[in-house]
């Protein structure tokens, strides 16, 4: 027998693993397109929670209520960031602490064609620190 007769079940297998592969980076590419962008205005979002926060404890006292300020400082940052519209968002105030609450779920589509959809769940409370707690 010849060698190419004996080795007939290797061949066609480079075309197989390529397709395999480009089919793995095509679905992580789509996942990551869709899941990063909400991932990155979370993060925002919470770092919009910690300034408003401290905003609100430093406000003078002309402004407002505290609370009124930092709400209003939330909803547009959350307009901005593209956090969903029934996004909970509560402000209280504890004595000279304030405290911004906020959650949300965010569907993401991680695979093409709604194979599979995520739940990205948002939960973070934002309370001010530092100098400005101190008496």
């Amino acid at each position: 027998m010849s060698k190419e007769k004996m080795r007939n079940g290797e061949r066609g297998s480079a075309g197989t693993k390529l397709l395999i592969v480009l089919t793995v980076l095509i679905l992580a590419g789509h996942a990551g397109i869709n899941y990063v962008p909400v991932a990155y205005a979370a993060e925002s979002f919470k770092q919009e929670m910690q300034t408003a926060v401290v905003q609100g404890l430093a406000a003078p006292v002309n402004a407002g209520k505290p609370t009124d300020f930092v709400k209003k400082k939330l909803e547009s940052a959350a307009i901005a960031n593209n956090i969903p519209n029934d996004a909970v968002i509560e402000v209280k105030q504890n004595g000279k602490v304030l405290q911004a609450h906020v959650s949300y779920v965010q569907e993401v589509n991680i695979l093409p064609f709604g194979l599979y959809t995520y739940e990205y769940v948002f939960d973070h409370t934002a309370t001010p620190t530092g100098f400005l707690l101190q008496e």
